[in-house]
């Protein structure tokens, strides 16, 4: 049997640096598995995300490159690496430190380069700060006085 790699991931408004992991996961072995973080667990650490789970999940499940989605609903992976005989994890490298854990297992850990590009947070800034400035603008014009 080859080498499973599992993607871990929130996938919130589903952006290229996303897609760009998932394809580096599917590089790195044989069977690609994506686990894809329920709201509950996201909520547990986090704001809600924005896109509901099941349209996370569907995005995710249409895509070439996983052979395999599942939802993920915990933070740890020890279980799920021994369940699934996961050979290599990826995630994000927002998460850098958080799953070296995994190396005593004999898992392989990446922790994907997001780089200064897009991601879930900055796109619901740029989103957020565009509404608030068409807000501003919209609040801060001329009202014509009624006539008396």
């Amino acid at each position: 049997m080859g080498s499973v790699v599992y993607v871990s991931g929130t996938f919130d408004l589903f952006h290229r640096n996303h897609l760009k992991m998932i394809e580096y996961g599917a590089g790195l072995g044989d069977t690609l598995i994506v686990g894809v973080s329920t709201d509950e667990l996201v909520c547990s650490y986090k704001n809600p995300p924005t896109i509901p789970f099941e349209e996370r999940i569907a995005i995710i499940s249409a895509l070439k490159y996983p052979d395999v989605v599942i939802p993920q609903r915990s933070l740890e992976h020890t279980q799920r690496v021994e369940d699934l005989n996961i050979d290599i994890f990826v995630i994000g490298d927002d998460w850098r430190g958080k799953y070296d854990y995994l190396r005593d297992l004999g898992v392989k850990v990446f922790y994907f380069p997001y780089g200064a590009g897009v991601s879930s947070t900055n796109l619901k800034n740029k989103i957020y700060n565009q509404y608030s400035d068409l807000v501003k603008k919209s609040d801060s014009h001329d009202h014509p006085k009624p006539k008396s």
